[in-house]
């Protein structure tokens, strides 16, 4: 691609001599490769410029003024336009050139748009752009939509979850009352019942006791008189009985 500036050799503007000067010395600075097409000398191109030039970028009175820039035969603009583009180290993106590896225009262009290849930019702003409508518009679903699918419960909000908790905190209130008098009503009957088992346990108990006091009084009585004479008795005879065998 070449850059063409359409400039006037013998103009005799000042203004217009260093502006041609300045565009030149920066395109020479930057190493880009630019054809100057003379305008003074040269009628061809004097109307191929003045025919070129949008419509919307000519002066009041329709003839543009040099230097006119173009890459090709796309139009790049004016030296205001070209200014501005130097101010911002946007110089290769308005030439419509990618920009150097390593330049500052590359890290800029690729940090904004992503990689640029023959000045054209890949998945850039336009995409990105595309990317944020297309999210913006998923996020934006219709409001009647959402109000079908959300339940009574979650549009009626805080007031409805408030109402729904007093109920619960009142059905777990009586509840726990009726858990309560039911437990001390268990707890009442089991101690009957333990005090009905227990009671003939200890009359088993208390009469046993009362037999084994009066079995121990029965063997403590002292002997009668009337079981003591027998015993005396066979001792008599035990005795006669021993002295007739000693006298025989």
């Amino acid at each position: 691609m070449v850059i063409k500036v359409f400039l006037a050799s013998s103009s005799g503007s000042t203004a217009i001599k260093k502006k041609q000067q300045d565009v030149l010395g920066f395109l020479e600075a930057l190493k880009v490769d630019y054809a100057p097409l003379d305008i003074a000398c040269n009628e061809d191109n004097r109307m191929w410029m003045r025919e070129n030039v949008p419509v919307e970028k000519k002066p009041t009175n329709g003839i543009p003024l040099p230097p006119q820039i173009f890459n090709e035969e796309s139009y790049c603009g004016d030296y205001e336009t070209f200014f501005d583009a130097k101010e911002d180290n946007a110089v290769y993106a308005f030439l419509g050139l990618p920009p150097p590896p390593g330049s500052k225009e590359a890290k800029e262009a690729y940090l904004e748009n992503g990689p640029v290849e023959n000045g054209t930019i890949v998945n850039g702003t336009d995409d990105a752009e595309d990317e944020e409508n297309l999210e913006a518009e998923e996020e934006n679903i219709d409001d009647d939509t959402l109000k079908r699918e959300v339940p009574m419960e979650e549009c009626n909000g805080d007031e409805h979850t408030e109402e729904v908790e007093a109920e619960v905190g009142g059905e777990t209130g009586e509840e726990a009352a009726e858990e309560k008098v039911a437990e001390e009503k268990e707890a009442v009957e089991d101690t009957e019942e333990s005090l009905e088992n227990t009671a003939p346990v200890k009359e088993e108990e208390a009469q046993e006791e009362a037999e084994d006091e009066e079995a121990k009084g029965e063997d403590d009585q002292p002997v009668s008189e009337e079981e003591e004479a027998p015993e005396e008795e066979e001792e008599e005879v035990t005795e006669e009985a021993e002295q007739e065998e000693e006298d025989e």
